[in-house]
């Protein structure tokens, strides 16, 4: 009976274990199916053309050009690949300065026409119209080829404007750059202080200051982060702006100290966890040789624990490099490349959550995001992969 009762809990045990890796992979297909459909994308937005006179000899643009001239920074053809001529944009509400509702149809039958006769007869427009109001073929119309979204463009991209028209914008790198800048940064402030609690607790603490401060550090991860987030708001975000004189509290700065302060309970407990498994031999031995305390701690403890103090560290980076809400509350969200800590910027994870209830499904908007996704995974395996790599040539070397 008892041989029976082992079998059938190993067999759970493996089912329980081949069920939740076969999860993590279908969620690691999913996110990388949606996001690689992006590049299959027109950069135009989803229904709509734009068309030039049939005269006009530019064929393509690009997304950046299509934006600068619908915002007036390019306004002569010249600029774009075309002739020395100014640029005229057109857009569909402007169709009124033209003809009068009557002369349109009672059901725009007469659209098409009209939007024949405007862009034939205006030599440098460029006229941004749907897709079902097309003039028919004619010489006097031309309609730009749209092109597919490149990699090139959403990687090396300066833009985040998924929303503009006639072009969105989907550039990756103010994204990318203010997850980097506040992730690191709370790296480098959580990882010193939690490492120096955990020696502390695990080495210098005695037992009851230890038991008071150990339940205390574990309670912390516990909090959820939107109050982290809102703690940021009222308290960090207002000390900040008058201790720098800046003009806004929201920066990356205040997003990298709460993500700092939300890293600390598991680096510390991690870590000290692992130093706490130093076998007592070791210490004693070390001690036994000549070794002060302290150089016990930084030859031995340390070194022994390393594999621990690396999972605290990969630990504490994912929680920092994945958080949302609290960053979403104290760092601007403003898509912009930062030059300084000191200024509103915006993590992919915060996007995320910012931008995928109201993205159309199956839209390049939406594709964008599952792309942010899987760069945040990546992101994440890198760090594990790297972690692992350490912790191992520290083993190597001892």
């Amino acid at each position: 009976m008892k041989r029976i009762i082992e079998k059938v809990i190993e067999s759970l045990l493996t089912i329980s274990g081949a069920t939740t890796g076969i999860v993590i992979l279908l969620i690691v297909v999913f996110l990388f199916r949606e996001g690689v459909g992006f590049f299959s994308h027109s950069d135009i937005e989803s229904g709509y053309v734009l068309c030039v006179n049939g005269k006009n000899p530019v064929d393509r643009l690009t997304p950046e050009q299509i934006k600068r001239i619908f915002d007036y920074e390019i306004d002569n053809w010249s600029l774009a690949g075309g002739n020395d001529e100014a640029i005229e944009p057109f857009r569909m509400n402007d169709l009124s300065d033209y003809y009068s509702d009557e002369e349109l149809g009672e059901n725009y039958e007469f659209v098409p026409e009209k939007l024949g006769e405007i862009i034939g007869g205006t030599p440098g427009i460029i006229a941004f119209i749907p897709e079902q109001y097309v003039p028919g073929k004619s010489e006097e119309v031309k309609v730009l080829s749209g092109n597919k979204l490149k990699p090139a463009d959403f990687f090396g991209g300066e833009n985040w404007m998924p929303t503009a028209t006639p072009a969105p914008q989907f550039g990756l790198l103010p994204l990318l750059t203010g997850t980097l800048w506040v992730g690191l940064c709370a790296i480098l402030i959580a990882l010193p202080l939690g490492l120096g609690v955990a020696i502390y607790l695990g080495e210098l603490a005695n037992e009851k200051i230890r038991n008071l401060l150990k339940p205390t550090i574990e309670l912390l991860a516990g909090i959820p982060s939107v109050v982290y987030g809102f703690f940021g708001l009222v308290v960090l975000v207002p000390f900040i702006q008058k201790a720098f004189n800046l003009p806004v509290g929201e920066t990356a700065f205040a997003g990298s100290l709460v993500l700092a302060i939300m890293a600390l309970p598991t680096i510390i407990t991690v870590a000290e966890d692992a130093i706490r498994n130093t076998p007592q031999t070791m210490r004693e031995a070390s001690l036994g040789l000549g070794a002060n305390h302290w150089q016990t701690i930084y030859r031995v403890v340390i070194p022994y624990s390393i594999s621990g103090i690396s999972a605290a560290v990969v630990l504490g980076i994912g929680r920092a490099i994945g958080e949302t809400m609290a960053v979403l509350m104290v760092t601007g969200n403003a898509a912009v490349i930062p030059r300084s800590l000191f200024e509103p910027v915006r993590t992919i994870p915060a996007t995320i959550a910012a931008e995928l209830g109201e993205a159309p499904h199956g839209g390049a908007h939406y594709s964008a995001l599952f792309v942010l996704g899987c760069i945040l995974f990546l992101i994440t395996v890198i760090i594990s992969i790297s972690a692992e790599l350490i912790s191992k040539k520290q083993h190597q070397a001892q």
